[in-house]
């Protein structure tokens, strides 16, 4: 077992109306803070750095944000670089919002969400496989729910960290699961069986999530992400976009099969009626290619 341990650390310079409160209530999920702790300025999040348990540090100041990772272990070559570029994809800093406001400022709906929020990214998790995990999680029940069931997950496959918080599991701790391992945890058998078959695609390089993430966003294979998801049975249009967007930072899936942003633009177009899917999709389809973006902005209205 290592016993040694060590940190590094980076600053990075934040963009003009960044808004560090959307990255915190992101990750304010958990009340019980198993693998995230939030406070006023801060985020500790446990996550799994090159095989082993780690906790990462961000501390927002004014016009900055301090990083640290608290390694189980010594770091490697690269570890620096990596761990800026990590922030930078879990803050949403590559994410060319400028040009999206500048295009859409002036649209007589959207336009009052963006003067609303104007500087919103979309926080991402630590990696794609767990945005595509807890997406598959949280499929067709309500987050409260799902927030339960992740902890149980972590707490079952996951890595404990020396600070005290757990590392969410990677695939293959996952993978080392069984069916009734996960059903004990909250999952249904379907969704059990998905998560086992997303993992062992993940291991046997047939998703490869990790190669996927060294594209920048503008060159992200999406469709090709897209097909390759398709065949994990079990995982569908909505799980994708959600996945690509929380995993990626692609802005283009349409969320048109979430639950919330429905009831959101059901408020924002004053309807009386229900927003179905089909309508959502067609009144998202002319704002490509941010309609995520355009989902993250309904996400974000007062109820």
């Amino acid at each position: 077992m290592n016993t040694s341990s060590s940190s590094i650390a980076c600053q990075i310079e934040l963009p003009e109306r960044y808004r560090p409160e959307d990255v915190l209530a992101f990750h304010r999920r958990d009340k019980e803070e198993v693998a995230e702790r939030v406070g006023s300025d801060t985020l500790h999040k446990g996550l799994i750095w090159r095989g082993q348990p780690a906790c990462l540090l961000l501390r927002f100041a004014s016009g900055r944000v301090e990083a640290s990772l608290s390694l189980d272990g010594e770091p490697q070559a690269g570890d620096h670089a990596a761990l800026a570029s990590l922030v930078r994809r879990m803050l949403g800093l590559e994410q060319p919002i400028e040009a999206f406001e500048a295009a859409h400022r002036q649209h007589p709906l959207l336009g009052r969400l963006i003067a609303a929020r104007p500087g919103l990214r979309v926080p991402l998790t630590a990696t794609p496989f767990e945005a595509l995990s807890w997406a598959i999680t949280g499929q067709q029940i309500s987050v409260q729910a799902a927030v339960s069931i992740r902890r149980k997950l972590i707490r079952l496959a996951g890595l404990p960290h020396r600070d005290g918080l757990w590392c969410y599991p990677d695939a293959a701790a996952i993978a080392a699961c069984s069916e009734t391992d996960l059903h004990q945890a909250g999952f249904s058998q379907a969704k059990a069986a998905t998560l086992l078959a997303l993992s062992h695609a993940v291991l046997a390089g047939t998703l490869p999530l990790d190669a996927w993430l060294q594209y920048p966003v503008q060159a992200l294979p999406a469709e090709a992400i897209r097909a390759s998801l398709l065949r994990v049975r079990g995982i569908g249009p909505w799980t994708i976009n959600y996945g690509l967007l929380r995993g990626f930072g692609w802005l283009d899936g349409s969320l048109h099969g979430d639950a919330a942003v429905r009831r959101k633009l059901q408020i924002l177009l004053g309807s009386a009626e229900t927003i179905n899917e089909k309508a959502a999709q067609r009144w998202l389809e002319p704002f490509a290619p941010w309609r995520a973006l355009v989902g993250a902005h309904l996400w974000a209205m007062p109820a």
